[in-house]
């Protein structure tokens, strides 16, 4: 029986390169992946890319009133992968479930777990609850530990209000991991 996964990790932990690598790695034995990316995700437009500067074009982008199961019917395909998938709506990911159980077909889900004030996705935390299997990619913090949290920078300046999904706008908006014990420090205002 397939498996949903759930790879999750901070920022630049490295979630998409090892997308880019597990997609490669079906291919190279002649299978045949579908790649996914919420539309909400505007980087990038159509390709997944990784900071390392690969990317590749993804086959379908997702909007939060898309039905998966309707894509899944003209489709021959081994394995589902999803980028962003902290973007998908509850819905999706267990049509997601649904899919691994109901075809055997696996799907992999790289993701955020929390956003920068440390509260869930509606994708992330369906699938901390389903998931089949769920594996933490790990990152550091510029102290040296372990990041967990992400942190949100508009114009160098850590926020810690404002709309979930910052993406584009007419700010300067930049995400970096760091530990619990940086994450705190900045929000008290003490980033020394």
């Amino acid at each position: 029986m397939s498996k949903l996964y759930f790879r999750y990790g901070a920022m630049n932990c490295g979630k998409t390169t090892a997308l880019l690598q597990v997609a490669h790695n079906y291919e190279e034995r002649g299978m045949k992946v579908i790649l996914i990316k919420p539309l909400i995700d505007t980087k990038g437009e159509n390709k997944v890319v990784s900071r390392l500067g690969v990317d590749r074009k993804v086959d379908i982008l997702l909007s939060p009133e898309d039905n998966i199961m309707k894509y899944l019917k003209c489709l021959d395909v081994n394995a589902i992968i999803v980028d962003e998938a902290q973007f998908l709506t509850q819905k999706q990911v267990d049509e997601l479930y649904l899919i691994t159980k109901e075809y055997d077909i696996p799907v992999l889900c790289y993701g955020l777990r929390c956003d920068f004030q440390m509260k869930g996705f509606k994708g992330s935390t369906r699938l901390l609850e389903i998931a089949d299997d769920i594996e933490e990619l790990k990152t550091i913090c510029k102290c040296g530990k372990k990041a967990t949290q992400n942190l949100r920078l508009v114009n160098g300046v850590p926020v810690f209000e404002g709309n979930q999904v910052e993406i584009d706008n007419q700010d300067e908006i930049k995400y970096i991991s760091v530990c619990g014990k940086c994450y705190i420090k900045y929000k008290n205002g003490n980033n020394k």
